[in-house]
């Protein structure tokens, strides 16, 4: 979203000045893959749907791009489907009719496809049949949410801001001070808006959301009146007064199966301190704990991961992280910190469209809306969505810049691994805590690569790597991200 640039500027810290920014020497290395420590079943790779669903939410090829791995035409060249599996649709909080004389206040500086319309458009009625309800709506988020859905991805609802009538000034991009602006009357209606679309989903949709998060950045001051987007500061206080709401609204209309996810706060020190503030029967109802990955490099994943997993027992996802840097550097080097210490089991990009070079991993004009140049990124995330599938267990690899994935049904590991060097490097995977490895014909280990520096391989497939012994070595180019598959191999 767009003030995460600056919030990422802000917390990149030391290590954005130097690792990521500039690289540093490295020597060779020797990586042992540990199959005896596995940190969960991959559950997928996803991304958010508004807003650039809400601009291209007609168009096949681009489902086929990101919910497909198949070959998909794109611009006269050919992409490899990123395979994502997880969509996360936005609730809108924006309406444009009048109610008992009152009507949305929105900030000037909303774009328009931005403003995402919701469904319960008129409080005065509350049964979803009724002309309050307008299920029109949202029609062109909606239809990629269908195609996500028909290429087999699983679906989370959440909300950016509760309707415009919910919040104080009748604003969905926050109150004037950035401080709570969901009436205090209005915390059960919030979690029934919710809660009437999952159902209205299952019913006429054909979409059964996995979770519901009644959330997004709850905890963060810039959500204002002012501000470019959909957003509502809610604090622990009030996030601990609308989640047994969630439950409730959830259960009256049968949807038990229905698990809650909370509180999406942008950075893992923040989502700790707030799952932290919560009582232990607040903490009850949330059943998986989704957090931003906005700190970038920064941040104490390994707490978080303690404090929720570990602790608490509860599932862990990075629901929704994005940077500006469109080499896919930046993102292959936190999505590999995120594997070493966070250990979430899903993880899900904000925006796969964005209008800004660089955050999307296509980009396009937001004048115009047409879309436009694909970036190194996209080539980047396929090294890892492509090949690290939902099923297989996480394995510790010791280090933050490899992770490995393990398939027993096909004997398959995989190790995507990230030269953060601003020179060559040669990595040796030493796989001998496997029973058997074999690899493919005369050991055969397949490999695809990308240059993130750009004039290069854009995930290129090669068939020179071999295995010797249990052992495989490969050249690393600098800031290159490479995935190996080994075929054959036992634990």
């Amino acid at each position: 979203m767009i003030r995460r640039r600056t919030l990422l500027a802000a917390t990149g810290g030391a290590l954005f000045g130097s690792a990521l920014a500039t690289g540093t020497a490295h020597a060779d290395a020797t990586i042992a893959v540990n199959p005896s420590t596995s940190y969960g079943t991959w559950e997928g790779w996803g991304t958010s749907l508004a807003w650039w669903a809400n601009v291209f939410g007609a168009r096949d090829d681009f489902a086929d791009a990101f919910f497909t791995t198949n070959s998909v035409t794109y611009n006269g060249k050919s992409l490899p489907g990123l395979g994502l599996n997880i969509a996360r649709y936005n609730l809108g909080g924006c309406s444009w009719n009048t109610v008992s004389g009152a009507s949305m206040v929105a900030s000037a500086n909303i774009p328009a496809f931005k403003q995402i319309e919701g469904y319960w458009q008129d409080w005065n009625n509350e049964d979803p049949t009724s002309s309050a309800w307008k299920w029109t709506a949202d029609a062109t988020q909606r239809a990629m949410l269908l195609k996500a859905v028909a290429r087999g991805a699983t679906t989370e609802l959440f909300a950016n801001s509760p309707m415009w009538w919910m919040c104080l000034n009748h604003n969905p991009s926050g109150a004037s001070d950035g401080g709570n602006n969901l009436q205090s009357w209005n915390y059960r209606q919030h979690a029934s808006h919710l809660a009437a679309v999952a159902l209205y989903a299952k019913n006429n949709w054909g979409v059964n959301f996995a979770t519901v998060d009644p959330f997004n950045e709850p905890s963060s001051s810039w959500w204002t009146a002012t501000g470019t987007q959909e957003g509502c500061h809610m604090d622990a206080t009030v996030q601990s007064a609308v989640l047994p709401y969630m439950r409730s609204e959830l259960d009256k209309r049968g949807l038990t199966s229905t698990k809650i996810s909370a509180s999406d706060e942008t950075s893992y020190d923040l989502a700790r301190t707030t799952w932290n503030s919560f009582s232990s029967t607040t903490k009850g109802y949330v059943n998986r704990v989704n957090v931003h990955g906005y700190q970038g490099s920064g941040g104490r994943r390994d707490l978080l991961y303690t404090d929720v997993v570990t602790t608490a027992g509860k599932a862990l996802w990075n629901s929704e992280t994005g940077d500006s840097d469109g080499t896919g550097y930046t993102m292959a080097f936190n999505l590999l910190y995120d594997f070493r210490w966070l250990h979430p089991t899903a993880w899900v990009y904000w925006q796969v469209m964005d209008p800004t070079a660089g955050w999307g991993v296509i980009k396009y004009d937001a004048s115009t809306l047409q879309a436009g140049a694909v970036e190194t990124k996209y080539y980047v995330m396929a090294q890892f969505s492509r090949h690290i599938r939902p099923g297989m267990k996480i394995l510790d690899t010791g280090v933050s810049y490899a992770t490995a994935a393990y398939d027993s049904s096909a004997k398959r590991l995989v190790i995507v691994a990230l030269n953060t060097s601003t020179s060559a490097q040669t990595l040796t995977f030493n796989l001998s805590n496997f029973t058997t490895v074999n690899g493919g014909t005369g050991g055969l280990v397949p490999r695809w690569s990308t240059l993130t520096t750009g004039g290069g391989d854009l995930y290129t497939a090669r068939s020179d790597t071999y295995l010797s012994g249990k052992t495989v070595a490969l050249s690393f180019p600098a800031k290159s991200v490479q995935t190996l598959q080994v075929d054959n191999v036992t634990i």
